[in-house]
């Protein structure tokens, strides 16, 4: 004999198990905290800064 299902919670479990796996993708994709996002701009910003002194000034290349 075969199992009855309610076709009502059936389509209500596969919704939340749909719904659950998306957002698993999105954090892979999206997932990163504030800290580490302050993080990156700092060094970027540290990086910027390094460099901008590093440079020549423009007037003793043309001569």
């Amino acid at each position: 004999m075969t199992n009855i299902i309610n076709l009502r919670q059936a389509r209500k479990r596969k919704a939340r198990a749909d719904k659950a796996h998306e957002a698993a993708e999105n954090r892979a994709r999206f997932g990163r905290t504030k800290a580490e996002r302050a993080a990156d701009a700092a060094e970027e910003a540290k990086r910027a800064a390094l460099l901008e002194g590093a440079k020549r000034d423009g007037k003793e290349e043309m001569e």
